[in-house]
């Protein structure tokens, strides 16, 4: 019995052996670690494709997080190449600790917007319904950037929220829409886009006083110095500016 199970053990191990190999990256393959915003994750993945087309043997990974959530990370250690923030103001805590290899440059904006069910099924026009009984409202906690742009986004309405639960990233909160979890999100205005039809976006004009700008700086420690300083630039250049602008994102 012992000998039956040894034997499908091996045959196991060398059947799957191929699949292994292929697991294991190229030799002499360079690889480049961005730490970007949780409502970059489409962008920025078709973004690290098309500059690992452009720079043959570099592989992009990235680790996509809430920002501040990433800041932390960064700022214990964590070992990463780029960072790309959904506000200027995390991004400050990164390049005033000496994180950063050099200044950090903006380049994309985005507003929030208010996810609904397709169809919007509650009749919510803005901010204020947000407040009416029995809605279940989520939205990023208070030290995301997406959680605080809500914060000024709410004081200029004139409008306390109360939230059932607040998130730690922007795509929390939308998934929780799109789960039935929660009858409304405060999201920026590209997750409705990427939903692709599995919520709506309702506009509301104090999103203006909330505009959150983008930056993104290579980071000191970095094992390629200078490839994280070309896929910052890269992020800032016209191709991947072309993607950004598809995806909902403003100029910066």
């Amino acid at each position: 019995m012992k000998r039956a199970v040894s034997a499908a053990l091996a045959a196991l191990v060398l059947s799957t052996a191929p699949l292994l190999a292929g697991c294991t990256p190229p030799s002499g393959e360079r690889s480049l670690t961005v730490f970007a915003a949780a409502s970059l994750r489409q962008s920025f993945t078709e973004i690290g494709e098309a500059f690992e087309a452009a720079h043959p043997g570099v592989r992009v990974a990235l680790n996509v997080a809430g920002s501040s959530d990433l800041a932390a990370q960064i700022a214990q250690g964590a070992p990463a190449d780029v960072f790309a923030s959904a506000d200027t103001t995390t991004m400050d805590r990164v390049t005033g600790a000496g994180l950063a290899d050099g200044d950090a440059a903006v380049f994309a904006t985005n507003v929030l917007t208010i996810a609904v069910a397709p169809g919007n099924p509650d009749g919510i026009t803005g901010l204020a319904d947000l407040s009416l009984p029995g809605l279940r409202l989520v939205q990023c906690a208070p030290q995301v950037p997406c959680g605080s742009a809500a914060q000024a986004a709410a004081a200029r309405a004139g409008v306390d929220l109360a939230p059932v639960s607040e998130e730690p990233t922007v795509t929390d909160v939308l998934g929780k829409v799109i789960s039935g979890e929660a009858d409304a999100g405060l999201v920026y205005v590209t997750d409705v886009r990427g939903a692709g039809g599995a919520v709506e976006g309702v506009a509301f004009p104090e999103s203006a006083a909330a505009v959150n700008r983008y930056p993104i700086a290579a980071l000191r420690g970095a094992r390629e110095p200078e490839l994280a300083r070309e896929f910052a630039a890269f992020v800032a250049g016209a191709e991947a500016r072309k993607v950004l602008e598809d995806a909902g994102f403003g100029a910066p």
